[in-house]
């Protein structure tokens, strides 16, 4: 049932990982999809192993070290599946992510994308539920994250994961298929296994937001613009007084990075470093 959909796994010196993620794309219920791993110029020993250790029917594209963005494009865009599923090479699928992504999209040939609950493992443990997806909600606020599944047209169209923004690629992907008038879905399902491990490029991404979150704006103009703001919030299901703080909470981020990631490690800190 899986063989209309493509993987793509980047992967830059996390050789101690690749097997797992790999494994995980291929035990699917309902059978194997395609998968690509995408070397975005690994230099360690381990990974370069892994990498030729990859089970035969797993495509490699190899590339010189140019970022996640790049990566995810370069096997993206060789993909000819009609679904495509991005996941970084130090996570891991849950057993039944393609069929509950998938029955979705199935069921409605409108919707672009769906996408479901993260688990956290490793440094940190437990679930990391994103909202019901809302399109004002989305403009303010990053509620997808990058492990969904998605019509290989969305890609297209939108062009692909933009290289020059580091950590909030994904949000600026999700902001590029809402401005091409895609929709999307979430499944009230963990889909996909988040590993925390050390400090993440979205840590040093957090401590930039305002200057991340300006440039969004700039790119997407026609969305925050006053227009597009009505014209979503006929979407959404806040209240004026809802989308008000919504828009007064997460555009701003008031709370410093430091305090935010504080307050996040105490609510899923405890895992068993595995």
């Amino acid at each position: 049932m899986n063989d209309d959909i493509t993987v793509v796994i980047t992967c830059f010196n996390y050789g101690a990982f690749l097997p797992e993620a790999v494994a995980s794309a291929l035990e699917q219920e309902g059978g194997e999809p395609h998968v690509t791993v995408v070397d975005d110029g690994s230099t360690e020993a381990e990974t370069h192993r892994a990498l030729e250790e990859l089970p035969d029917q797993v495509t490699l594209i190899r590339q010189a070290n140019a970022g996640l963005s790049a990566a995810r494009n370069a096997g993206l865009r060789v993909a000819q599946t009609p679904y495509l599923i991005v996941l970084d090479a130090d996570d891991r699928l849950v057993p039944t992510a393609l069929k509950l992504l998938r029955e979705p999209l199935d069921r409605d040939p409108g919707l672009g994308f769906t996408y479901g609950i993260a688990h956290f493992f490793g440094d940190w443990e437990g679930d990391l539920r994103f909202p019901p997806y809302d399109p004002y909600k989305l403009i303010y606020r990053h509620i997808i994250g990058s492990t969904a599944l998605m019509r290989r047209e969305l890609f297209k169209q939108v062009g692909g994961f933009d290289p020059e923004i580091t950590g909030y690629e994904d949000w600026d992907f999700w902001l590029g298929a809402l401005g091409s008038g895609w929709r999307g879905q979430n499944v009230d399902e963990v889909t996909f296994m988040y590993r925390r491990h050390g400090s993440t490029m979205y840590t040093g991404a957090r401590a930039q937001y305002r200057k991340w979150y300006r440039l969004l704006q700039r790119k997407h103009r026609g969305l925050y613009a006053s227009a597009g703001r009505r014209r979503l919030a006929a979407e959404s299901d806040l209240s004026p007084i809802g989308r008000a703080v919504y828009r007064w909470w997460w555009g701003a981020r008031p709370l410093p990075a430091r305090v935010e990631g504080a307050l996040q490690a105490l609510l899923w800190r405890g895992g068993a470093g595995k």
